[in-house]
């Protein structure tokens, strides 16, 4: 099993005819996902041979799932005009949107995110690598060669460090890898990954990783407490941060003694969390619980 993104999955891609566009959706191809349109009003009616499979050009959001049951779309479109993207993907009722975009301005993000919401749409993104169930779909730019079909759910703000926990943990494997993105305003968060997660009965141990900047990992550890009875371990980007700069994404903001990483791993640890000081750390935490709660049959 998997979270948000299944082997059933049909993808349609925004922005595909462009330069990254067709790169990545090359890529999504190769790793089995079920890419089933682009969409560019310019080049409606047209298609594009991938060599494993030719993929048809629509105009709008609307005319891709009306045309093939499409459920998922990754965008690739410039930032200025993403907002209008996620717009028309919501209005066309798309269950799933990840936005690989970066460089969005935080008010679009704000407007898109919210028209989104009310529109029962989930957004990963903006400013992410995607997520990919391995064996089964993905979805974005996470590479699909470094790990294989697993029980442990990972969930990220990092794309480095998802694809760096990927590849330690690749002998165990993954259900599903949900790079969430960095910058201030983000859809789908580490909570409604951890619920997920938490839900799926094929997913034996989940995989945090936050960075400094936010409260966004306070809040997940205390959902944690409250709510996850999975084992989970974490890993917090930015020990080694100078004081009073911010680092990274545009979300990773330092304020006094709120946000830095020593407070993020207090919060997890007070959770129940276990918190790596490196990623190998964090990786060989994880074995070390696998082989106590299920035996390592991962």
């Amino acid at each position: 099993m998997a979270i948000f993104l299944t082997k059933g999955s049909k993808v349609i891609v925004q922005g595909m005819t462009g330069a990254e566009g067709m790169k990545h959706t090359r890529r999504m191809l190769a790793a089995g996902t079920d890419v089933v349109g682009g969409v560019n009003p310019r080049k409606a009616g047209t298609q594009v041979d991938f060599d494993v499979r030719t993929v048809p050009v629509f105009g709008s959001v609307s005319e891709a799932m009306d045309t093939t049951g499409a459920d998922v779309s990754v965008l690739f479109v410039p930032p200025p005009h993403t907002k209008a993207a996620v717009i028309e993907a919501a209005d066309a009722g798309i269950p799933l949107a990840v936005v690989i975009t970066e460089g969005i301005p935080v008010h679009d993000a704000v407007a898109f995110q919210a028209y989104a919401r009310a529109r029962a749409t989930r957004v990963i993104g903006p400013n992410c690598p995607g997520l990919i169930s391995p064996g089964q779909s993905n979805a974005g730019i996470i590479p699909a060669d470094i790990t294989k079909p697993g029980r442990i759910g990972l969930v990220s703000k990092s794309g480095t460090l998802t694809y760096q926990l990927m590849y330690e943990l690749r002998d165990i494997g993954f259900s599903t890898c949900v790079g969430i993105g960095g910058d201030p305003v983000i859809g789908t968060t580490h909570i409604d990954a951890l619920a997920a997660f938490e839900a799926d009965p094929e997913t034996d141990l989940i995989v945090m990783i936050g960075e400094i900047g936010g409260d966004a990992e306070e809040r997940a550890a205390r959902y944690v407490a409250d709510h996850v009875t999975k084992p989970v371990v974490g890993y917090i980007a930015g020990f080694t941060a100078p004081e009073g700069k911010t680092m990274g994404h545009a979300g990773a903001i330092v304020s006094g003694s709120s946000g830095t990483a020593a407070a993020k791993k207090a919060a997890l640890e007070a959770a129940g969390v276990r918190v790596g000081a490196t990623p190998t750390e964090t990786a060989g935490l994880v074995l070390a619980l696998l082989a106590e709660t299920t035996g390592n049959r991962a």
